[in-house]
């Protein structure tokens, strides 16, 4: 890097590679992501931003004993004085710290429209007011004590803390989440009830495992409560570990109705899952016919959260249905696990449940010899006041006397009495009343107490013992004012497999599947006696009439060789255009529909591609549970066909036909298949299925069917090049 002498109009040119500039500075962009807005501090659970927050607060005194401020106020403090960022930013930091659906200890006693559970905004910061909960008052206490270290804001003007004191385990009691620059974060809430009976488990025991915290702390503790249906097993690695989840489902009740009816009600949502979009998903699962058990949905909440779903019918289960939600909703989320977090000395790193409650212990025991230090410095100076006062009271009449005669009284009883300065200063500047004989006892007793508290600090902080037990002391009175039962039940995932499958719930009525040549696909009920009437979109026309039931599995082959299987229930009803294909299932642009087919158990398809090669596949090998469906042909598909016969038919491009037996093609699950027909050039025109007692049918080119008497003339074997075919065959369909 060369660096040039500035010009004399100013400015500096530094040559340097645009790779490594580019680097360097995005480099300084991700760490300051990462330690200064999106991680937070496994000491006391904040970001920067909730810092600040916080400590503006305790600065403009609203502690729960005062009246609240306008949020605005609040806003405009940390903006202008410590968090030089938008002040959108700070009024959402600030809302989720109120929200009591989104932290489990609230921190931020707000007054108005917080926002609420189905997901509707605050109100404008000028509309609401806040002011600290005791939670947050716990988590500064001891913040005017040099408990923590503090540095300048970033105009200099003023100061911040680097961290806060944090009474309890905050960063595991509310938890956290963020995303910075090549990592993010995120850490489920607790029951700080649980957690501060695992702190005392180690300051009694700090060998204790994982093992042994999680018969303490079970799991998480979710403020909108839930059941958590993770494996124990699962969890501990997460604890363990740092990363892992936790599926979380809502928490329902059973009831009863008049004739053997009933209907769920769901009283706890999954955390972070908004109750209205929920709703709108329900209510799209029954319109698109994918929750075929699920019959109505209605929101019937107050203060309290009560969503009814009722069934399709009275006889299906009530852990089926909510077995078939929970796979189709957000009935059931999985909350990530990645204890992603800045340590002690500001370096990202992955912790674990042990290593985040030893931590806080060690930041506790920093605190408390930090408080015991500023402690002692100011009983020593009060002592030192005392002892003062004391020669007074033993020299009363000789202090008044130098008070009243000498020019200099300050030096007169400092020479004297042997006094400091600070001394001297502190008796000319004590009022006469004081120098009763009942300030002399009063100050007797209090130079006897804090003597006392001093022996007793300085014996604290030269004992790591009797440190980690006034911790333990701390805690315990914490633990009796945050105390709350636990909201999130653990349980367990209830065996789907006991239950009937869903499908069989479905009503078996007639259809006939309807796809377009654009690929608008419907079903009609009943069967369709005359396709002319069928209406399409303006340039649109029939591709394919499919007859089949509603319980069906409609099999799609598409010419990239793929095989795609939809549920007839689901498909669109035949009063409109219907629904795109291509939102079913994920086909690719370029692909053209080959052929539909109704699925038959046990029933078997020839699968043919253009270059002349086929195999005979069972359908129950070819049904797709994903939407990209099932890869069955390595080639360009031509045909998918019925196996109805025991002869197959080909014709190639050369207008070549050829017949052989059907039990000369191997049949297999997936392949590229045998060779049907060989060609010199071109490759496969059309393939067909018959049975040899009735032979085959061709179409003209006018659309009449035409049957082949001597079709056995042209009989070979498989892979032959065949003979000319009849006069106008050029295609079996």
């Amino acid at each position: 890097m060369t660096i040039h002498t500035p010009t004399p109009e100013g400015g500096r040119i530094v040559e340097e590679p645009m790779g490594d500039a580019l680097s360097k500075r995005y480099l300084a962009y991700a760490l300051s992501t990462i330690t200064n807005r999106a991680l937070p501090d496994v000491r006391d659970g904040f970001k920067p931003v909730h810092r600040r927050i916080m400590y503006a607060m305790h600065q403009m005194r609203l502690n729960p004993q005062a009246a609240a401020r306008k949020c605005a106020k609040v806003v405009g403090e940390v903006m202008g004085g410590y968090h030089p960022h938008g002040d959108a930013s700070i009024y959402e930091a600030l809302v989720r710290l109120a929200q009591d659906f989104a932290q489990r200890y609230p921190l931020v006693d707000g007054q108005g429209n917080f926002g609420n559970i189905d997901g509707d905004s605050a109100a404008a910061m000028r509309y609401t007011e806040c002011k600290l909960t005791p939670a947050a008052v716990l988590l500064l206490d001891g913040i005017d004590q040099d408990a923590v270290d503090f540095r300048p804001t970033y105009d200099d003007q003023d100061e911040e803390p680097v961290v806060l004191p944090a009474g309890f385990p905050n960063l595991l009691a509310n938890g956290s989440s963020g995303i910075a620059v090549g990592m993010a974060t995120s850490i489920p809430p607790h029951n700080v009830g649980e957690l501060i009976d695992a702190c005392h488990l180690l300051l009694e025991r700090p060998d204790a495992t994982t093992v042994d915290l999680m018969q303490i702390v079970p799991g998480p503790d979710f403020p909108t409560g839930g059941v958590s249906v993770e494996s124990q097993a699962a969890i501990l690695d997460a604890y363990e570990t740092g990363r892992g989840g936790v599926r979380l489902r809502a928490k329902w009740v059973e009831e009863k109705l008049d004739r053997g009816a009933y209907q769920i009600i769901i009283t706890e949502m999954p955390y972070q899952v908004q109750k209205s979009r929920l709703i709108e998903a329900l209510a799209d699962l029954i319109e698109n016919k994918k929750a075929p058990l699920l019959g109505d949905v209605r929101d019937e909440s107050a203060e309290d959260i009560r969503l009814i779903l009722e069934p399709k019918n009275r006889t299906i289960e009530p852990e089926m249905l909510m077995e078939s939600l929970f796979k189709l909703s957000d009935l059931e989320v999985r909350f990530p696990i990645n204890m992603n977090v800045l340590d002690a000395i500001g370096t990202p790193r992955v912790m674990g449940l042990k290593e985040c409650l030893q931590a806080f212990l060690d930041h506790r025991r920093v605190v408390l010899n930090r408080r015991s230090q500023w402690r002692i410095a100011r009983v020593e100076k009060r002592l030192h006041l005392l002892e003062g006062l004391r020669i007074v009271f033993l020299n009363l009449d000789e202090v008044i006397r130098i008070v009243r005669e000498e020019e200099q009284p300050k030096a007169a009883l400092i020479a004297t009495f042997g006094l400091s300065e600070l001394q001297a200063d502190f008796i000319l500047d004590t009022r006469l009343r004081q120098l009763a004989r009942l300030e002399e006892i009063t100050i007797e007793k209090e130079f006897n107490e804090l003597s006392e508290e001093l022996a007793a600090l300085q014996a604290l902080t030269s004992s790591e013992a009797k440190q980690w037990k006034a911790i333990g002391k701390e805690l315990e009175a914490v633990r009796k004012a945050l105390v709350s039962p636990r909201r999130t039940l653990i349980g367990e995932a209830v065996d789907a497999s006991a239950f009937v499958a869903p499908e069989a719930f479905i009503p078996r009525e007639a259809i006939t599947v309807i796809l377009s040549d654009r690929g608008w696909i419907r079903a009609a009920k009943g069967k369709v006696d005359d396709p002319s009437e069928l209406k399409f979109k303006e340039g649109d026309k029939l591709g394919f009439l499919v007859p089949a039931y509603t319980t069906d599995k409609l099999l799609v082959g598409a010419s990239d060789g793929r095989i795609f299987t939809i549920g007839a229930d689901k498909l669109a009803s035949g009063r409109g255009h219907g629904e795109p294909l291509r939102l079913m299932i994920d086909l690719d642009e370029k692909a053209e529909i080959i052929n539909v087919v109704a699925h038959e158990p046990d029933a078997k398809l020839l699968i043919a591609s253009k270059a002349g090669y086929g195999f005979v596949a069972p359908e129950n090998d070819l049904l797709a549970q994903k939407r990209g469906g099932k890869q069955v042909l390595n080639g360009e598909m031509l045909a998918m066909l019925r196996v109805n016969g025991d002869h197959v038919g080909t014709i190639g491009e050369n207008i070549k036909a050829l017949i052989f037996p059907l039990a000369e093609l191997p049949e297999m699950g997936r392949g590229k298949g045998v060779k049907l027909q060989n060609y010199k050039q071109g490759g496969l025109a059309d393939v067909t299925v018959f049975n040899a007692e009735a032979g085959p049918e061709w179409a003209d080119g006018g659309g009449r069917r035409r049957n082949w008497p001597d079709w056995k003339d042209w009989l070979g074997k498989r892979a032959g090049a065949g003979r000319q075919g009849p006069r106008g065959l050029r295609k079996f369909r």
